[in-house]
């Protein structure tokens, strides 16, 4: 393999990914969540900035840019600045070992719809989540502002109830597909997608992702209407643009994901797509995952704190340990 297969092409393909992709579905999803947000509650969402809004997250991002950087004195400067860039470095980096669909011909080269196929890749995608995680925590503790504190404190205590049955789930999938990598994860689904050989381990996954997005009814390390906002209240202009960011992309991120191991990425069953098709499928089943996540948010009003710990670990944990237990017990038997 000479350093074009080597360097220049992976090079190129997360330049791709991280600007054309996740910055891209980043700015603009905000603009999709607000225009879905306000069709559940009978508004119209952004529509003044270009043709039907469409200008608008370009207007928040020249904003969020030239705002006044105010850091407060007592902060913590050095990790109270690194902690955002943790935060969005962690969320992009998860991206690299996703497969986007199948591989193709280009001048003479393969050409994959994945940045790295690691054989570990779901410890690989563990990892990288609690590295997201110490972002928050880190800027939370880094404020030196009592919200913000118990903002980060939230994080960890949330991040120890969810983590585990999240853990067990993929546990679940690996034992189904003898394979820890995402690729392989894939090929095995070609002609039955693991959400109906796994659907509680779907669904445990899907709710444990709303948590680790920080999204609603999960939102707890940044309640308005109990911290201010949490682990971000001492943060302004582009770092909590950053912080902001970090959620979006993980929502993107955690949708691909979901949508390789339990739905086929971009394949169908029985049907060998062309790989711009795979490409188009797959992008259509993270889609359809993304607009759950967004009708749950406007459905659904936040979970008290100490019911959400003890939903995890008195429902979610035994639930994920059942369902580890019958997919153990059916691959010895019929695997």
């Amino acid at each position: 393999m000479d350093w074009i297969d080597a360097l220049l092409i992976p090079a190129i393909q997360s330049l791709v990914v991280i600007v054309g992709l996740l910055l891209f579905g980043y700015a603009y999803m905000t603009l999709v969540e607000r225009k879905v947000a306000g069709r559940f509650t009978l508004r119209y969402g952004p529509n003044r900035a270009g043709p039907f809004g469409l200008l608008q997250p370009i207007a928040d991002a020249f904003k969020v840019i030239f705002k006044e950087e105010i850091i407060p004195s007592e902060v913590d400067k050095p990790i109270y600045l690194m902690a955002p860039g943790l935060a969005v470095f962690a969320a992009l980096s998860a991206f690299a070992v996703v497969p986007l669909g199948t591989s193709f011909t280009l001048f003479g080269r393969e050409i994959r719809l994945y940045i790295a196929d690691v054989n570990v890749g779901l410890l690989y995608l563990i990892a990288v989540a609690i590295v997201g995680i110490y972002g928050i925590i880190l800027g939370g503790w880094a404020s030196n502002n009592n919200y913000s504190l118990l903002g980060a404190l939230r994080t960890s205590a949330q991040v120890i109830a969810y983590e585990i049955p999240m853990g067990l789930a993929l546990v679940s999938v690996a034992a189904v597909t003898g394979s820890l990598s995402l690729v392989e994860i894939v090929k095995f689904q070609q002609r039955v997608p693991l959400v109906v050989l796994q659907p509680l381990g779907f669904l445990i996954y899907f709710i444990c992702a709303l948590a680790e997005a920080n999204r609603s009814p999960f939102d707890l390390p940044e309640t308005e209407n109990e911290l201010v906002s949490g682990y971000a209240t001492e943060y302004g202009g582009i770092k909590f643009g950053l912080f902001f960011m970090a959620e979006y992309v993980n929502l993107v991120v955690i949708s691909c994901i979901a949508t390789a191991l339990f739905l086929g990425g971009g394949q169908w069953p029985f049907v060998n797509p062309h790989p711009l098709l795979s490409l188009a499928v797959f992008v259509a089943k993270a889609a359809v995952l993304i607009f759950l996540f967004l009708w749950i948010r406007a459905s659904l009003p936040r979970v008290r704190y100490d019911k959400f710990m003890k939903f995890n670990w008195t429902f979610m944990l035994p639930l994920a340990l059942f369902n580890l237990a019958v997919t153990a017990v059916g691959v010895a038997l019929w695997g």
